[in-house]
């Protein structure tokens, strides 16, 4: 049976000459509406989107941005969209973006330094306006492209002093070394690692072993971290150093599976053993007891990356490639000093 429909997927789309005769406006005027509205009148505005929605018209950015040179894309890259303490800046970047009139599109690299070669090297090819990473880019090579290819880039959530292009973030090794001499300041000597396998946790790691001096037992679970890889991670501990009575994990994701496996055990926390997490997720204020973690202004990172793009899309000099944002470690109920009965 012949389905009377089945031919509307089939209709040419509606033209921009369409959508200004349906408006009442000339096509350089409905052209000036829908691309750079600020040269028109709020009423021609009203009266072009009426059409447009009226015809079912949709711009073709391609061709504008091929007039333009601009894409008005940002590509995006983060290791996992799931994990919780990368989305107050991606939200922060996508908002001031569009903000600007700039759309974002998103690649996952999975925590694959391979993959992120290969998603890096596809951004390029669409030629977007901006490119900002989860992270440092690791290759040589697509450094070398980047450079090459004049896109801007802003690398995030790390630090060092030879960006590939922009950067903000922070010290890894800082905060391992701040979290190392936290733990130590309440009293707690035999100390532990949960961690993730990912590069910027075993940056902390490494700040958090150099700060003491020596090597503490260390539980290593792949990225991304998980509440069962959290469990499993305290178990591992717990077979090196069953005395063990303070965990730095590199993740609260992976802090709240070691104490979950902790009150499991039977274990007061943080009585028998203290917890420190990472990334300042909004459920670590609301386990019980309450998580000790370090907080990280993801927000802000997203608005400065955004900022740092925006600035060189304009053509602006950029004077401050290189900003550090700090981090703080937020004191809760899941560290305190212990009793002097359990040293």
């Amino acid at each position: 049976m012949h389905d009377q429909n089945s031919n509307a997927f089939h209709l040419k789309p509606a033209r921009l000459r369409e959508v200004a005769e349906a408006a009442g406006v000339s096509l350089i005027t409905a052209s000036r509406a829908l691309s750079n509205p600020s040269l028109v009148s709020e009423a021609t505005i009203a009266r072009v989107q009426q059409a447009v929605a009226l015809t079912g018209y949709i711009p073709n950015l391609l061709a504008g941005g091929l007039k333009s040179k601009r894409s008005l894309m940002v590509a995006g890259l983060v290791p996992a969209i799931s994990v919780a303490q990368f989305l107050p800046t991606v939200e922060a970047l996508t908002s001031a973006l569009d903000a600007a009139g700039y759309q974002l599109i998103l690649g996952q690299s999975g925590y694959d330094h391979a993959r992120e070669e290969a998603l890096l090297n596809t951004m390029m090819s669409r030629r977007p306006d901006g490119i900002v990473v989860t992270g440092l880019v690791h290759s040589p090579a697509a450094r070398e492209r980047l450079s090459r290819s004049g896109i801007p880039l802003v690398e995030t959530w790390d630090l060092n002093d030879r960006p590939a292009d922009m950067l903000v973030g922070f010290s890894h090794q800082k905060v391992g070394g701040a979290v190392a001499e936290y733990l130590r300041s309440k009293g707690w000597k035999k100390l532990g690692i949960a961690t993730g396998d990912d590069h910027r946790a075993m940056l902390r790691r490494e700040g958090f072993v150099t700060t003491l001096g020596h090597d503490v037992p260390t539980a290593i679970v792949p990225a991304p971290s998980s509440i069962a890889l959290g469990r499993r991670a305290l178990t591992e501990l717990l077979t090196q150093e069953p005395r063990l009575q303070a965990v730095c994990c590199s993740s609260d994701t992976l802090a709240q599976g070691v104490q979950i496996e902790a009150q499991s055990r039977g274990l007061r926390i943080p009585h028998d053993l203290a917890i420190c997490g990472f990334g300042g997720a909004e459920f670590a204020a609301h386990m019980q007891p309450s998580l000790t973690t370090v907080q990280i202004d993801g927000a802000e990172i997203g608005r400065l990356a955004a900022g740092l793009i925006l600035q060189r899309c304009r053509g602006e000099k950029v004077e401050h490639p290189i900003i550090d944002v700090g981090f703080q470690i937020v004191e809760r109920h899941s560290t305190v000093a212990p009793d002097p009965a359990h040293l």
